[in-house]
């Protein structure tokens, strides 16, 4: 009898799991919001970064190619405008919520605000970061009137000092274009 009904458990699980369909956020596929190329002062692609929602998460998916070894930082900033050679203008780092730099800043983080990025010897890295914060809100702040950029600096953000972190200067950047709600 044991045997009968496990096999009927069986077949009807087998048969029930034929029924149901599944949407991304239930596998676990991404659906891409937003993507970037980041470009150098010469103009030459140098990166790509993504946004990806995953569930109730956003992330950040940011590759670079010929960069100085080391930690780097790499940040949302206010506006979605990349200028060389200097990329200023692109603002400050985003934060609407005026809130000071860095997550080791009592008084921070802000959303600009990411892990820095390792690039290895070959001069190449990669970050993905989950995104803090409710999705909605987040995705109205990036793709405001003005746009956001994402912008990679020549050394590491401390996580401290307001305003920047004391990252350096801007080595490439490039404005987030909206894909998806």
């Amino acid at each position: 009898m044991k045997m009968n009904l496990s096999m009927i458990s069986l077949a009807a699980i087998s048969a029930l799991s034929g029924c149901s369909t599944m949407s991304g956020s239930e596998t676990g596929d991404a659906a891409l919001l937003a993507r970037s190329t980041l470009s150098d002062a010469a103009g030459r692609g140098v990166g790509s970064a993504e946004i990806t929602r995953t569930g109730s998460t956003l992330y950040l998916s940011a590759s670079v190619t010929g960069q100085g070894a080391g930690d780097h930082g790499i940040h949302f900033h206010a506006v979605g405008k990349c200028e060389a050679p200097g990329f200023t203008t692109a603002g400050g780092h985003l934060n609407p919520s005026a809130h000071q730099h860095g997550n080791l800043n009592p008084a921070g983080p802000h959303l600009g605000d990411l892990p820095n990025m390792t690039v290895a010897a070959d001069g190449s890295g990669s970050l993905k970061a989950p995104l803090i914060g409710v999705p909605a809100d987040l995705i109205a702040a990036m793709f405001d009137a003005d746009g956001t950029a994402i912008v990679f600096h020549a050394g590491p953000d401390d996580y401290k000092t307001d305003p920047s972190g004391n990252s350096g200067g801007r080595l490439a950047c490039g404005v987030l274009e909206r894909l998806a709600d």
